[in-house]
């Protein structure tokens, strides 16, 4: 394999690793409401396999603590309700027949203590898939 295909192939792991992280660190729960809170929650749909909720409705955030969720078929509301009562989000859906809100409670001291953790733990992962990245194209370069 030539050096250059090497480091070509080991740059696009680089961004993807960057990339997983981002979008790990995007679906963080914190005091304000962000659509990718949501956007990949799995719902049963249809009667066939699961489907991310960001393909059944539209997401969005009208307010700092509320996410509205607008399911394009109505008789998808009481899934998604299911899907996100089932989460592990902690957040409580209220459904007025047509929208789906979700009010997203201020942090307290103790939730901002262990968001700090939880995302100490992700960016370390995430430097770890980078280390372990460099070492493999390293020792293929040696090879």
């Amino acid at each position: 394999m030539a050096l250059e295909e090497l480091l070509a192939q080991t740059e696009a792991r680089f961004k993807k690793a960057i990339d997983a992280l981002k979008h790990d660190v995007a679906t963080v729960r914190t005091g304000r409401a962000a659509p990718s809170l949501v956007e990949n929650l799995q719902v049963e749909a249809y009667g066939g396999p699961a489907v991310p909720l960001i393909q059944l409705g539209a997401i969005s955030a009208p307010e700092p603590r509320q996410i509205v969720i607008q399911p394009w078929d109505k008789s998808l509301i009481k899934a998604i309700e299911k899907a996100i009562t089932a989460s592990d989000l902690g957040l409580a859906p209220s459904n007025d027949g047509n929208l789906i809100r979700l009010n997203i409670p201020a942090l307290n001291e103790e939730r901002r203590r262990d968001l700090v953790k939880l995302l100490h733990k992700k960016v370390e992962e995430g430097r770890v898939e980078i280390r372990t990245l460099r070492r493999h194209t390293h020792d293929e370069m040696k090879a």
